[in-house]
């Protein structure tokens, strides 16, 4: 059993206090970068594959989504950063409004997935959860959530960073 999940049991009938359990499922469904679940969909076209994730996609606790596919963006693509409230291309060309479209659409699934939670890919400008990259292009880490992790949050949905993950039994602990 993953530490993660919350489970509730449909009982068929009960009798002389003996419960038969015919099926379980969980509470809440986790959205988590797909980069993660071992997609090859980030950046440089490559994944960065977190165990944890791989798990709960396994026994379908998680959906797995790439905000900047679901945008339109190729893989691999330029390395995008957050500078001044915008998300810019190594060269300066402007990509916000294709993130925060590819953000609106991720957004779209978890709610139709009910979810709950997310694990998303620490320093995004999508995914980045409480810090990203501050768009010198130099792996400077600043304040900040990605597009989509800022959605999830204003959503109600508790997010959480694979770099959070990888070093957390309980994955959603504070």
């Amino acid at each position: 059993m993953l530490s993660t999940a919350v489970i509730c049991f449909e009982v068929k009938k009960q009798e002389c206090n003996t419960v038969h359990v015919v099926s379980w499922y969980t509470l809440f469904m986790i959205i988590v970068s797909a980069c993660l679940a071992g997609k090859k969909c980030n950046y440089s076209g490559s994944d960065t594959p977190c165990p944890k994730v791989k798990a709960l996609i396994d026994v379908g606790e998680a959906i797995a989504v790439c905000p900047e596919v679901l945008a339109g963006l190729p893989t691999p693509r330029e390395s995008c950063e957050q500078h001044n409230g915008k998300i810019i291309t190594k060269d300066g060309k402007d990509l916000t409004v294709v993130f925060e479209r590819g953000a609106q659409l991720a957004l779209q699934i978890a709610k139709e997935k009910q979810c709950t939670k997310a694990i998303l890919k620490s320093y995004s400008p999508s995914c980045g959860s409480d810090e990203v990259y501050d768009g010198t292009f130099t792996h400077t880490i600043v304040q900040g959530n990605g597009v989509f992790a800022q959605l999830l949050k204003d959503a109600g949905i508790e997010v959480v960073s694979d770099k959070k993950t990888r070093k957390q039994h309980n994955l959603f602990d504070k």
